[in-house]
């Protein structure tokens, strides 16, 4: 299976210059990228842009949608303008866009809307906390559980799973998780995904690692613990950095 890596800029940069910047850089780097698909997700006023060096590999991404078509829904993007700028990913459940007010209800209507598009949504699911009980993993199954409500077995195989475990993110994480750790997840949202669709299906779903991902951990994540790819953060803004990830697991 070709690796999915996505790089997910959040809120920067700053201006259409820079993410133009970004943009061609990244395609740079991806010009040795053998076996991957990058996926760019940039913010919304930035999805117009296009790279000057076309690499196949690149793919467009949005960080987010709104699960109507069309209407009186002010300041919401829908699936198809997403798509009329390129978009063939959608980020859906990050952390921050469930911070935000997005649950497990919103998040299943938008992936529903997206499949409806031909948009692959990226299903972003994890715990808060890591407790000693198990209790994180009945977390982790209601996620699966409600966000993927009247998903057919044939849509399944469009959406992509990035475990995000939040306490090991950003500057204030509390340790970084360790590849057994995601081992242990990548397995229970297979068995999960089992319970709900067969093994066949289970076997065949992509799940992606993101939680504090860069240039030292991302092969160990995508070699030793077996990840389809990686869901990038920070280092997807320096195409040095995010080229350094690629190359780790090239």
């Amino acid at each position: 299976m070709r690796k999915l890596i996505v790089a997910n800029w959040k809120m920067n940069p700053g201006s259409i210059k820079e993410a133009e910047a970004i943009f061609n850089g990244l395609s740079i780097e991806a010009k040795e990228a053998k076996n991957m698909d990058i996926v760019i997700c940039p913010p919304f006023p930035f999805l117009s842009i296009s790279s000057k060096i076309k690499i196949k590999n690149v793919i467009k991404g949005a960080q987010n949608i709104f699960y109507e078509t069309i209407g009186a829904y002010t300041g919401q993007v829908s699936p198809k303008m997403i798509s009329s700028l390129g978009a063939k990913y959608v980020i859906l459940g990050h952390s921050e866009s469930r911070l935000f007010g997005d649950t497990n209800e919103i998040i299943n209507k938008k992936i529903l809307a997206s499949i409806k598009s031909k948009i692959s949504p990226i299903l972003c699911i994890g715990e808060n906390i890591r407790d000693t009980h198990g209790e994180y993993l009945s977390f982790i199954k209601n996620q699966i559980h409600e966000c993927l409500i009247s998903v057919s077995k044939t849509q399944i195989k469009n959406i992509v799973i990035a475990y995000e475990p939040i306490w090991a993110i950003g500057d204030k994480a509390l340790r970084y998780a360790t590849v057994d750790e995601f081992i242990e997840i990548r397995i229970f949202i297979k068995r999960t995904i089992a319970d709900i669709y067969g093994i066949k299906v289970a076997n065949e779903i992509n799940i992606i690692y993101g939680g504090s991902v860069h240039k030292e951990n991302a092969r160990t994540f995508v070699i030793d613990g077996e990840a389809g790819g990686l869901l990038v953060g920070r280092d997807s803004l320096i195409p040095k950095k995010f080229g350094a990830i690629l190359a780790a697991i090239k």
